[in-house]
């Protein structure tokens, strides 16, 4: 029964991958992506002296590598970041 919970798991996970793909696929796909690469402060730090600025900043940001990791992580990837536990 522990296999057949885990297998569920695993391909909930990889369906849930494969969203992220179809849903981020395209020209206007990559217009999104740039635009929330700049709000979710992609590549900055999300350092601020206001705690709460910090916050926000690092919230935005956790859904940006929440989006990243499921284009750009293989299954077994996303299996081990998100399945395991």
């Amino acid at each position: 029964m522990l296999d057949s919970v885990k297998d569920k798991a695993r391909s909930f996970l990889f369906g849930r991958k494969r969203a992220y793909e179809i849903t981020f696929n395209g020209v206007q796909a990559d217009e999104v992506l740039a635009d929330l690469a700049k709000f979710c402060r992609a590549t900055e730090s999300t350092f601020h002296t206001d705690p709460r600025v910090a916050a926000v900043m690092e919230g935005r940001r956790e859904v940006w590598l929440r989006i990243m990791h499921h284009l750009k992580l293989t299954n077994e990837q996303i299996w081990d970041r998100y399945g395991r536990n």
